[in-house]
């Protein structure tokens, strides 16, 4: 059935665009525009076209739910829908509203005249995804808009105002009324007119200074793109549009394409986008399951976390009573929120007034009364079991049924917290992750007896406070934490062995991870780790000491809080600076240990260090503790610093060949100073690796 809906309006046929939600441009819908064209020639009563999307919308380009299937190149594909419109006797106006991006741009510059209202939004983002736009974007853009600002739009992906090309000649013409009509109006003057048929690719592509302003261009991207090939082939490509005739230029926009498609950089930006839309279904908690209205929240903690947690909810319009028992503490809270919004504001990237209404649903409280009436609390307070354990009593006392009541504990027993009221089914996990107002990774852990109308509402509120919001099950560090530990305990193991602090972390910033795991334990707080291993160490007597990193916790050295951790850090800066005094700490705790410093390489630094993510990763799995491999992958690469590039831990993995990583972890285990019985691979690794399969 056609997702083209096609009728005729006095002279002018019109053909509406109609695939939810985005009128993504799928196999039935361009069937269904080459059908329309087709019948709009055929009939002599009909003198012009008039393509427009449904719902307000464009078109968002390609249909992702095609991705990976044959109808995705199946004729007509979008380079033979542009060729039909472009090729027709008859005027064909794109009437744009809403969003025009990737394909739906190119659909809209593939027809003669273009009309849009001055509140759309247009964008060809395909470099989000390690490619480039594929049907003639880099050839047509460059010609209405100028080079400058097409590559600019290419390279970046950003989606820009529509109105910002007025006077170019990407619209014929803007409106403020009513799309449609002034559509139909522009459709019929071009016959009545006797006006030529405008086609984008007859337009010159040119500048005046185009090979030091390509150089230059070159130059800046390289530097920006980094580990990414996509938008330095987006230069190419938007180079053969000045150089090359039309024609030519678009089979190097076609060779470019398909170079991209073949780069592990573009199938781990693609994992990820897939990843990510995933991660949002929970399989046994179905779109018609009932949420529950979140009108007001309550954060416990005016901390760094909880004052994080509060602007989230203030940034979606939420009213937020940030609770503290300390005047003190909820005054400093405050002020860390207004300061947030303040440096926004004069950043320019919010008005005054907007940051005065945030503001002003901001309430504060020292007494739990204050949250008889609230729909959602959230406690940000110490990662102690007996501090959660008096919160949630009190929490189950005072607040009305029906309210959710949510523990941002990254390690914790979620179902024993729970076994503190009531009303276990009630009970779930929201983890954030520091600064709560700016990572995106929300880790929502699901109790034994958390209610489907729970996770549905959660689900929900993790997307109306843009949060990328992966479930876990409940185990000690659900799945970001639990994997980190054994990650940072190779890279302690190798600081025994041999290695230094900034040999580790060089070795892993330079695989890409925004951070190394020493710095990051700094950035983190070594008490925290320090506290979590002194449980540990007493719930598992056989646990691999971590000696030198409990040294250093003992001599008061917690990182970036207190100036010293594995690094020095100088008062006010976050610079980790080397330090005589961790170098002897290392020497001396390994003359106590016996061990003999021996020489480590990158290799084996980033080889330990990244498949003990995986083991540990592939664990979880076997467990149920995440639901898929690639939600994995989505809370490393949102709530961990792991390269996008190479797409997460899992992904990574299977790029490598699973029977690769499983080989190497034979080698590890042969090393006498591990944690025993780690490096024996997770069944489910050792499965997946013999039966030639992958996690994803």
């Amino acid at each position: 059935m056609s997702n083209a809906h096609y009728e005729v309006k006095g002279d002018v046929a019109l053909i509406r665009l109609d695939n939810p939600p985005v009128n993504g441009l799928g196999y039935e819908l361009r069937r269904g525009i080459v059908d329309g064209i087709r019948k709009a020639e055929q009939d002599e009563a009909v003198r012009a076209v008039v393509i427009t999307g449904s719902n307000g919308t464009f078109s968002g380009g390609a249909d992702i739910r095609e991705f990976g299937t044959p109808k995705m190149t199946a004729e007509p594909n979008l380079h033979t829908v542009i060729n039909v419109i472009e090729t027709s006797n008859k005027p064909v106006v794109a009437a744009v509203d809403g969003n025009c991006m990737g394909g739906g741009l190119e659909l809209a510059l593939g027809c003669h005249f273009r009309i849009s209202t001055r509140s759309a939004s247009i964008a060809l983002p395909e470099v989000k995804l390690g490619l480039l736009p594929g049907a003639g974007g880099t050839q047509r853009l460059p010609r209405v808009v100028g080079v400058e600002h097409a590559l600019n739009m290419i390279v970046s992906g950003t989606t820009v105002p529509a109105r910002m090309f007025e006077g170019s000649a990407l619209f014929d013409t803007y409106t403020d009324g009513d799309l449609e009509a002034d559509a139909i109006a522009l459709a019929q003057k071009a016959p009545d007119e006797k006006k030529p048929l405008k086609r984008v690719r007859d337009l010159p592509a040119s500048h005046p200074r185009a090979e030091p302003f390509f150089l230059y261009a070159r130059n800046g991207i390289s530097q920006m793109a980094k580990n990414y090939p996509a938008p330095l082939k987006c230069l190419e490509a938007v180079r053969a549009a000045v150089e090359k005739p039309f024609d030519e230029g678009l089979r190097t926009e076609r060779q470019l394409f398909a170079e991209l498609m073949q780069t592990p950089e573009s199938a781990a930006l693609r994992h990820a986008f897939f990843a990510e839309r995933e991660a949002s279904k929970v399989p046994d908690v179905g779109k018609d399951t009932t949420t529950r209205d979140i009108k007001q929240v309550g954060v416990i903690g005016a901390g760094t976390m909880g004052s994080g947690i509060a602007i989230n909810f203030l940034n979606a319009g939420i009213p937020v009573t940030i609770l503290d028992m300390k005047q003190e503490s909820l005054d400093k809270g405050v002020a860390h929120i207004r300061s947030v919004y303040e440096g926004r504001v004069k950043k320019g990237k919010m008005k005054q007034e907007d940051a005065e209404q945030k503001l002003a649903l901001l309430h504060t409280a020292t007494d739990y009364d204050a949250y008889s009436d609230v729909d959602l609390v959230i406690e940000a307070v110490f990662e102690d079991m007996g501090v959660k354990q008096k919160v949630f009593e009190t929490l189950d006392a005072t607040c009305k049924p029906g309210a959710i009541l949510a523990s941002n504990t990254s390690t914790l027993d979620l179902n024993r917290i729970a076994g503190f009221t009531k009303r276990p089914e009630d009970v779930v996990g929201m983890h954030f992750f520091s600064p709560a107002n700016v990572m995106k990774l929300l880790e929502v852990v699901r109790g034994g007896k958390t209610s489907k109308e729970v996770m549905a509402t959660v689900m929900k509120i993790g997307k109306t406070i843009k949060k990328t919001a992966v479930v876990s099950g409940v185990c000690d560090g659900f799945i970001g934490n639990r994997m980190v530990g054994p990650y940072q305990r190779e890279a302690l193991i190798m600081l025994e062995e041999g290695a230094t602090p900034q040999q580790i972390d060089k070795a892993i910033e330079k695989f890409g991870f925004v951070m190394g795991p020493l710095r990051m334990a700094d950035l983190a707080g070594g008490d925290i780790g320090w506290a979590i291993r002194k449980r540990q160490y007493e719930e598992n007597p056989d646990m691999k000491r971590m000696v030198i990193a409990d040294r250093l916790c003992e001599m008061g050295r917690y990182g970036q809080k207190t100036n010293a951790g594995f690094y020095r850090y100088e008062e006010g800066k976050r610079d980790p600076q080397h330090d005589p005094e961790v170098e002897r700490v290392i020497e001396e705790c390994r003359k106590e240990m016996g061990i003999t410093p021996r020489k480590i390489s990158s290799k084996e630094i980033v080889e330990r260090c990244v498949y003990a993510l995986v083991n540990e990763g592939a664990r979880i799995l076997e467990e149920g503790i995440a639901q898929r491999a690639s939600d994995i992958d989505i809370v490393y690469l949102t709530g961990y610093g792991f390269p996008v590039h190479r797409g997460g831990p899992m992904h990574y993995a299977d790029q490598v060949g699973l029977i690769n990583v499983e080989r190497a972890m034979e080698q590890f285990r042969a090393n006498p100073n591990v944690q025993p019985g780690f490096w024996e691979p997770a069944p489910l690794l050792s499965k997946l690796a013999n039966e030639g399969k992958t996690f994803n």
